[in-house]
């Protein structure tokens, strides 16, 4: 999953299709901008329940990854990135063609 995934993701992220950071993606969720959150692996509990509660409340899909929020920094240009939001329906349909093609 990670490496085709991960390059569609910096891509995205080159393009300016996705919304970087938790309050970023937060904000972009508050304000219907984001399609899908995905979110690190690794996030802590309470970064998690913030994030599901609030994707959750205005009806925009999230799914946690089997990435850690190292390496989706990384894949970003950032050192440490908890979360990002797809803002292009583009780049979710490669997010998602990406997954299927590694399986």
């Amino acid at each position: 999953m990670k490496k085709n995934t991960l390059g569609v993701i910096g891509l995205a992220a080159r393009a300016r299709g996705i919304v970087i950071g938790t309050n970023n993606v937060l904000e972009a969720v508050r304000s219907k901008k984001a399609k899908l959150v995905l979110i690190a692996s690794n996030v802590s509990e309470n970064t998690r329940k913030t994030l599901t509660d609030k994707t959750a409340y205005y009806s925009v899909a999230s799914e946690q990854i089997d990435i850690t929020a190292e390496e989706l920094g990384r894949s970003v240009g950032h050192s440490n990135t908890a979360a990002i939001a797809f803002t292009d329906a583009n780049f979710i349909k490669a997010y998602q063609k990406s997954l299927s093609s590694e399986n």
